[in-house]
């Protein structure tokens, strides 16, 4: 099913967004991003969501901010609808982020959830975005956006389209990150969403070695499928987990040993890491960053979020929360990560610009 007659970018939006970012007074020099990019041995800053530290996640306004903020790759979160329709969503469910339990109050499943694979595209098309929030309707991040802007969800065809043309306009060269979102689940569902992505991503002549992509997924073989049984040579990066989130059937604790590291090293070309698994409570190393980079992976860790650290230090008997500061120079001073994920990209950029001065 083809997307690309019915591909509303919502132009005021867009023009909002560009208008934001070109006229605040914070936004990030075009000499001091070069500069910061070869100083930082090609450091990359990935927008975890598009700017989803300030607009709706995974919304075409999130993906047009991020790129204005200097984002050198921009996520996809991959699922699919009941259609087959590649749609921008980070979660199987579309409770948290949109208005689904409003507009289609009778169509939740027996444990009250909404799932997007239930909905066909046209219906998907009728719900607005707002702000993530937990079940009980509160947001996640309270301090984010507020309000009942109409965002709509967003097709992988919308986002493709969308970061090429502002690529073409502004000279740029930003590329995608997708993730293909709990593929063994879509199975059970009767839906094979590794091949269905592989698919686009041929369609657009995004699988070969040098396309300006890295794909992303917590289960092993789905990027061992993308790679063998699809011969996709792009850039592939294996998601590590905690056992206890049970994202996958994938053991990541075997993962986060030598012996795992050398297994992910023969199907992936980079690890996407929680940040908490590099990093001891003292601050220190853990380890982990140094077996990726023994087996020649590059390393992008997940999430940045300066309104949500998540990483506490330890100053003696103390224990403290870590300075946005703190966290950036131990990822990219100690550990010498690849990139990172983050939800505020000119937070990182404006870091690495500091750093290279």
């Amino acid at each position: 099913m083809s997307i690309t007659a019915n591909a509303r970018f919502y132009p005021l939006h867009i023009v909002m967004v560009l208008m934001l970012v070109t006229s605040c007074a914070s936004s990030l020099d075009e000499n001091a991003l070069a500069q910061a990019s070869s100083k930082t041995d090609k450091a990359v800053v990935i927008a975890h969501r598009g700017a989803s530290g300030y607009l709706p996640e995974h919304t075409m306004e999130a993906a047009t901010l991020a790129f204005m903020q200097g984002a050198d790759y921009i996520e996809q979160d991959l699922v699919l609808s009941k259609d087959n329709v590649l749609i921008v969503l980070h979660d199987i469910h579309i409770d948290t982020v949109t208005n689904v339990e409003q507009v289609f109050p009778k169509r939740a499943r027996e444990d009250g959830r909404f799932y997007a694979i239930d909905f066909t595209w046209d219906e998907i098309q009728q719900l607005y975005v707002h702000e993530r929030q937990n079940l009980d309707g509160k947001q996640v991040y309270p301090e984010r956006y507020k309000g009942n802007s109409r965002f709509k969800v967003a097709s992988f065809e919308q986002h493709i389209a969308l970061i090429n043309n502002l690529n073409r306009i502004f000279n740029k060269s930003v590329g995608l990150y997708p993730e293909i979102k709990a593929p063994e689940w879509h199975l059970r569902e009767g839906k094979d969403i590794t091949y269905t992505v592989f698919q686009a991503l041929a369609k657009e002549g995004l699988t070969q070695a040098d396309a300006n992509i890295y794909i992303q997924s917590f289960y092993p073989n789905t990027l061992k499928r993308l790679r063998d049984e699809f011969s996709v040579s792009a850039k592939l990066v294996q998601l590590v987990a905690e056992n206890d989130w049970q994202e996958t059937s994938a053991d990541y604790a075997q993962m986060m040993t030598a012996e795992g590291v050398a297994e992910i090293a023969k199907y992936a070309d980079g690890v996407g890491a929680w940040i908490p698994q590099l990093i001891t409570p003292d601050g220190k190393p853990s380890g982990f960053a140094e077996q990726i980079e023994a087996e020649g992976l590059v390393l992008h860790p997940y999430t940045f979020r300066s309104d949500d650290l998540g990483v506490k230090l330890q100053d003696g008997n103390v224990e403290r929360k870590a300075t946005s500061h703190e966290l950036l120079n131990i990822l990219f001073n100690e550990l010498e990560v690849d990139g990172v994920f983050s939800d505020q990209v000119d937070h990182v950029k404006s870091f690495l610009i500091d750093a290279s001065q």
